[in-house]
C-alpha cells in the first residue's frame, strides 16, 4: 500500500477516523496484557517501529547484525516474510527463495547472516537457535508479545517522525507513543531530527544512524531515471540527489511491489531515449523480473552510526547479561 497523504498531519478524514484508531489501539493493549511472551534460551534484540510503512528496520538489523558478527557470534536474523507465500519457520536459502517465496527482507538479511521467517516468531527462535544461532535479532515484530524481547530498539525516520500522531487507520501509528515508547531500551533516529524527536523521546538512549553510499559510487553528473517501491521512496530519491545525479526522472511503486515487465517499460524506453540509466534501491533489486534485472543499476547503501558508542554499550551489556546462567 501506498501511505495515505492525510497521514502527516491534521484534517476531516483523520478526525472521522479517530474512533476506530482508538478501538485498534485498545486491541493492541489488550493483546499484550493477555498475552505470555514465550523465552528462548538465547538473546532476543527486537527491531522495531510505532508506524505503518518503511522507518529504517532492515537496514537497522543489518548493522546489528554486522557488529554482532564483528564480536564473534552466531547471529540469526527473523522475520515474518512479509508479502512472502511461506509460513515457515524455514531458513532462507537465496539459491532456492525468492521474493514472492520469502519477502524481499528476508533475501536481504539472508546475504548477511543466518536468516528465518516465521509467523510464529516464538517458533522461529527457537528453531534458529537450535541451529546454533546466539542471538536472534528481529526485523519488526514490536508490537508482537509472543516471544520475549531483551533489547528493543525503536527505529523513527527523522523526517516524517509519528506523522499525525494517531493511530491507525486515523493516522501511521501502530500504537500510541508514549505506549510504545514505555517498552523501548532505546531510539534508533535515522536522518535528520526535523520532528522534535530527541525532545519527544528524552529519557531515552538516543542513537544517530544515517544512510551512506557503499563503496565508491560515483554518480555525481551521470542522468538517471530512479524508481523505488519501499516505505518513503523520497528517501532513495533525495540520497541520489546528494550524490549530484542529475535526475531526470523518478516513480514511486507501493512498498513490496511485485514488480513485472510491464512496470518497467515505460521507464525502459524513456531511459533509452533520453540516454539515461534506471537505479534502484537493494531492496527493490530482489523483486526485478529476471529479464529486466541486468537493466537496472542498484544503489547499495549502509545505515551507520556516526557515533557507535551508544549502540556498542547496549550490545555489549546484552551479551554479558546472556553470559549468565539459567536464562530460561
Amino acid at each position: 500500500m501506498r501511505t495515505p497523504t492525510f497521514w502527516q498531519g491534521p484534517n476531516l478524514l483523520s478526525d472521522v477516523l479517530m474512533p476506530f484508531g482508538d478501538l485498534y489501539a485498545a486491541g493492541g493493549w489488550l493483546r499484550q496484557r493477555l498475552s505470555r511472551p514465550r523465552r528462548i534460551a538465547v538473546p532476543v534484540i527486537c527491531v522495531g517501529n510505532l508506524v505503518s510503512g518503511g522507518a529504517g528496520k532492515t537496514p537497522t538489523v543489518l548493522a546489528v547484525l554486522t557488529q554482532l558478527l564483528a564480536r564473534g557470534r552466531r547471529p540469526a536474523a527473523l522475520l515474518r516474510g512479509y508479502r512472502g507465500r511461506l509460513h515457515g519457520p524455514l531458513q532462507v536459502d537465496c539459491d532456492r527463495h525468492d521474493a514472492e517465496a520469502v519477502g524481499d527482507e528476508a533475501l536481504l538479511l539472508a546475504r548477511k547472516a543466518a536468516t528465518w521467517v516465521a509467523r510464529d516468531r516464538a517458533a522461529g527462535a527457537e528453531a534458529a537457535a537450535a541451529e546454533g544461532a546466539d542471538v536472534i535479532v528481529m526485523d519488526d515484530g514490536f508490537q508482537n508479545p509472543t516471544l520475549a524481547k531483551d533489547l528493543s530498539l525503536l527505529v523513527v525516520d527523522g523526517t516524517v517522525g509519528f506523522g499525525n500522531g494517531r493511530v491507525i487507520p486515523a493516522g501511521p501509528l501502530r500504537e500510541p507513543v508514549t505506549r510504545g515508547l514505555a517498552r523501548a531500551d532505546a531510539v534508533v533516529l535515522v536522518g535528520p531530527d526535523r520532528q522534535d524527536i530527541a525532545r519527544r523521546t528524552a529519557g531515552k538512549p538516543l542513537l544517530q544512524a544515517e544512510f551512506r553510499a557503499r563503496g565508491s559510487t560515483d554518480l555525481q553528473g551521470r542522468r538517471l531515471i530512479a524508481f523505488a517501491g519501499i516505505g518513503r521512496p523520497t528517501k532513495f530519491f533525495e540520497t541520489l540527489q546528494d550524490l549530484q545525479a542529475e535526475l531526470i526522472g523518478m516513480a514511486e511503486f507501493p512498498d513490496h511491489h511485485p514488480y513485472r515487465e510491464s512496470d518497467l517499460a515505460p521507464l525502459l524506453a524513456k531511459a533509452e531515449r533520453s540516454g539515461a540509466s534506471l537505479i534502484t534501491t537493494e531492496k527493490d533489486a530482489v523483486r526485478l523480473p529476471q529479464a529486466i534485472a541486468s537493466l537496472v543499476e542498484v544503489l547499495p547503501v549502509d545505515l551507520v552510526f556516526p557515533r557507535p558508542a551508544a549502540l556498542d554499550r547496549l550490545l555489549d551489556s546484552l551479551l554479558q547479561q546472556a553470559e549468565t546462567p539459567a536464562r530460561v
